[in-house]
């Protein structure tokens, strides 16, 4: 398992990320990635799946990884990868990144920022904080302060630079990065793995 899963990885970065053309690809031996999935089942007789994939590759960036729970050869249950850009190379760069990636893997963003978080989300959350406040029996004027302040703080939790940074809560994220000093830095890309999702 641990082998595929190793080799999985290689060619993910070949297939530029899609499941689809990950599935068709040969492996060594000569036969798809599914047909491995397939054989690997029957071994094992558990249900295995490839339900989602990613390869950050920006240039001129670097990428920070975290593993949580590593079973082997950094392969872990739950991973994040930060690809970070600036021409600075130091210390608190690289201390920064593995915090970083630790923050994601533990805060799970949905948005580097607040006009990044897809329309289809806010509306959805729009619709359960409606439907919450309904029976409230409180006035409109009241219901609607209220469901836009709720909106706010799930917009707030949820964008990267601006929730509570997990190493020192009573600062955001981008507040941190602010107080790094590097000027040119940039989060180009971000992304968190857990096992079941």
């Amino acid at each position: 398992f641990i082998n595929f899963v190793k080799e999985l990885s290689e060619l993910n970065n070949l297939s530029e990320s899609c499941v689809k053309k990950l599935n068709v690809s040969k492996m060594h031996n000569g036969k798809t990635v599914n047909e491995n999935l397939v054989s690997l089942i029957a071994k094992v007789g558990e249900k295995i799946t490839i339900g989602r994939t990613k390869t950050i590759s920006h240039p001129g960036a670097k990428n920070f990884v975290y593993h949580h729970t590593v079973v082997k050869y950094n392969l872990s249950k739950l991973a994040a990868v930060a690809s970070l850009e600036t021409k600075e190379k130091s210390e608190k760069l690289d201390l920064f990144g593995k915090q970083l990636t630790m923050h994601i893997a533990s805060s799970n963003p949905i948005a580097l920022d607040s006009e990044s978080i897809q329309k289809e989300i806010l509306e959805k959350e729009q619709e359960l904080i409606s439907e919450e406040l309904k029976n409230s029996g409180k006035p409109e004027k009241i219901v609607k302060k209220i469901s836009i302040g709720k909106l706010n703080k799930f917009v707030e939790e949820n964008s990267l630079l601006s929730q509570a940074w997990v190493m020192e809560p009573k600062k955001k994220v981008k507040d941190v990065i602010n107080e790094l000093k590097i000027n040119d830095l940039k989060i180009k890309d971000y992304y968190r793995l857990k096992i079941g999702e």
